[in-house]
């Protein structure tokens, strides 16, 4: 493998994963894995550090004899693709293996997904969006077969940051980043619906005007 500077040392906008290895896990089914807690992010902080060494940004999580993809990083991981019928999805890892953080930033990204992307908008196809358990080879294959569009990790800190390599297993996977170089479309879009909620450009319930004193 040929080690490359980070993204953030090349200029390029998106993220670089670098995939776990199996003998290193972020959370237990049983755990506390679902829980915004400290002991959930220093023994990852040894694998970031070693991720970073070999010029990744961050580790994406896999589980299992199957490589489930859980979260990378500390943030939430979604997937873009076509499925071989041609419905363009949203996939995410579901909450119900208690290992995956049910974090506030996953939830919009959800609702907004749901409520605002089931029909062509801003010249996007329409999305169907799942939660369910999905592994890297479903990835690769997407890869291959030219149906992954994009992918983008969501979290309180990194909010939504666009995704443009994943390392595993020896082979380097190229993320599609949109027409711009910067940011897949649908990431692009939902990032922008919820700046435009947090900074008040737009009114919704999320959203509370507390007039100053």
């Amino acid at each position: 493998m040929t080690v490359s500077a980070s993204s953030h040392e090349t200029g390029k906008s998106g993220l670089r994963l670098l995939a776990s290895n199996d003998d290193t896990v972020r959370a237990w089914p049983g755990g506390f894995g679902f829980a915004k807690v400290g002991a959930n992010y220093g023994p990852s902080l040894v694998a970031q550090g070693e991720a970073r060494a070999r010029g990744y940004d961050q580790i994406l999580w896999l589980f299992g004899d199957d490589c489930d993809v859980t979260e990378a990083g500390a943030s939430n991981f979604f997937v873009v693709w076509k499925t071989h019928d041609g419905t363009m999805q949203l996939v995410t890892a579901p909450l119900d293996g208690g290992i995956i953080l049910d974090g506030v930033t996953r939830r919009s990204v959800l609702e907004l997904a749901r409520t605002r992307l089931t029909g062509s908008v801003e010249g996007l196809a329409p999305l169907e969006t799942v939660e369910r358990k999905f592994t890297m080879a479903e990835v690769v294959l997407a890869a291959d077969e030219g149906r992954l569009v994009e992918a983008f990790a969501a979290g309180t800190a990194f909010f939504i940051a666009p995704v443009a390599e994943i390392h595993f297993r020896g082979k380097d996977l190229n993320v599609p980043m949109g027409a711009d170089g910067k940011s897949g479309s649908y990431a692009k879009c939902l990032k922008g619906w919820l700046q435009g909620i947090m900074y008040g450009r737009e009114t919704h319930e999320w959203g509370v005007v507390v007039d100053e004193m």
